[in-house]
């Protein structure tokens, strides 16, 4: 059992109340979900070039060395830390970074990438993660939250919601999945890499190896019902809205 939640500001005029208005909504799905909380917003587009969120397991990470490398490599237009988190606006190839990133910082997690897409995560008492991260304060066209109860698998912070589908996509998922590990041996053979052993990541590396092989987003979830067994609702945050 999980929550979800999720928000699309249409008046412009409402952008910079996202966050103050998502964060009670987080709170109220404490109990569907009392051991994580995560939340991908959409904000600050880099239309030029793209944007990175990473993921650090130590709270002490040096991101001033990391800055400094990044800075040394890329075009580098802003980098922003909050936590155990960094998001990076470039003026490079997403697979560039990408690509330099995994050959040099594998201590790092690539929580989100594309132009507009931000997502952050921490385990434990969503108040705590919406306090620590300052939700309340921050802006976009819209958000998509979730709420994490532990069924499948341990609590940690990558293990936790929303998940990377792709570029500017993102999935949470409330239900289990009860074909994840034959589906996730499948998926690895295609290419696909796994981060944890969390059945919800399978259905997000099932939807992208989906769009990889030519679906758009409604074909990928369509084959999403017929692939993938058990209970699950699944919500998906694009660039331009929320499924």
């Amino acid at each position: 059992m999980c929550g979800i939640v999720g928000l699309f500001i249409k008046n412009p005029a409402l952008e910079s109340e996202l966050g103050a208005l998502v964060a009670p909504m987080l709170s109220e799905m404490t109990e569907r979900g009392p051991d994580s909380a995560g939340m991908a917003v959409y904000r600050d587009p880099n239309d030029k070039g793209c944007k990175v969120t990473v993921l650090s397991q130590k709270l002490d990470f040096d991101w001033a060395s990391f800055e400094k490398a990044v800075n040394s490599h890329f075009s580098l237009n802003k980098f922003t830390v909050t936590q155990n988190h960094a998001v990076l606006s470039l003026d490079n190839s997403l697979s560039e970074v990408e690509h330099w990133l995994a050959s040099n910082w594998t201590d790092l997690s690539v929580t989100s990438a594309g132009t507009n897409i931000e997502i952050f995560k921490g385990k434990g008492n969503p108040a705590d993660f919406i306090k620590q991260f300052d939700i309340k304060n921050m802006t976009g066209t819209h958000a998509l939250g979730h709420t994490r109860m532990a069924t499948e698998s341990a609590i940690t912070t990558e293990h936790s919601h929303p998940f990377s589908t792709g570029q500017d996509l993102c999935l949470v998922h409330n239900g289990s999945l009860s074909n994840h590990n034959r589906l996730r041996e499948t998926l690895k053979r295609a290419g696909v890499q796994f981060k944890t052993d969390n059945d919800s990541e399978v259905a997000a590396g099932y939807l992208s190896w989906r769009l990889s092989e030519g679906d758009d987003l409604d074909e990928a979830l369509n084959h999403a019902i017929e692939d993938l067994d058990g209970f699950y609702t699944f919500a998906i945050g694009t660039k331009t809205d929320l499924l």
